[in-house]
C-alpha cells in the first residue's frame, strides 16, 4: 500500500510517517491570528476609509493567504523551488489585475452614462400635423 517499505523492526507505522514540522500549539496560534484578522476585516466594513478601503482589505487578505500558504500548506518548510513557483503565480495575477484596473481607470471617462428615461408618448395631435 505504501510507496516505500519499512523493516519489521522499524519504529515507523503505516500512515504515521509524516510529522508536522510545526507543533499543534503553533498551528493553533496561526488559527487564532487568522480568526482575529477575519474579525478585523468584518469590523473594517463599518468604517469609511475612503479610497483606502480596498487597499486595507486586500492587505489583510494577503496576510491571511500568506499565513495559510506558509503553515497549513507547509510551504515554509518545503523546498524553496515550490515556494518560488507558487509565489510567481501570485505575481502574475497581480500584474494582470493591475493592468486591467489601470486600463479601466484610463477609459472610465470615455464611457457615457446611461440615463433611463420614460419613452416618449406620441399623441394623435402631434402625429396628425404635417
Amino acid at each position: 500500500m505504501a510507496a516505500h517499505a519499512h523493516s519489521a523492526d522499524s519504529p515507523h507505522r503505516e500512515g504515521y510517517d509524516f510529522a508536522h514540522p510545526l507543533p499543534v500549539w503553533g498551528l493553533a496560534l496561526v488559527f487564532v491570528i487568522l480568526t482575529f484578522l477575519t474579525v478585523v476585516t468584518v469590523a473594517q466594513a463599518s468604517f469609511d476609509l475612503g479610497s483606502w478601503d480596498i487597499a486595507f482589505t486586500m492587505f489583510i487578505a494577503t496576510v491571511k493567504a500568506t499565513l495559510v500558504m506558509l503553515f497549513f500548506m507547509h510551504l515554509a518548510f518545503d523546498k524553496p523551488f515550490n515556494l518560488i513557483i507558487f509565489l510567481s503565480s501570485f505575481v502574475f495575477v497581480a500584474l494582470f489585475v493591475t493592468f486591467t484596473l489601470s486600463d479601466a481607470n484610463q477609459n472610465s471617462g470615455k464611457l457615457e452614462p446611461v440615463i433611463d428615461e420614460p419613452p416618449l408618448v406620441i399623441t394623435e395631435a402631434v402625429a396628425a400635423t404635417p
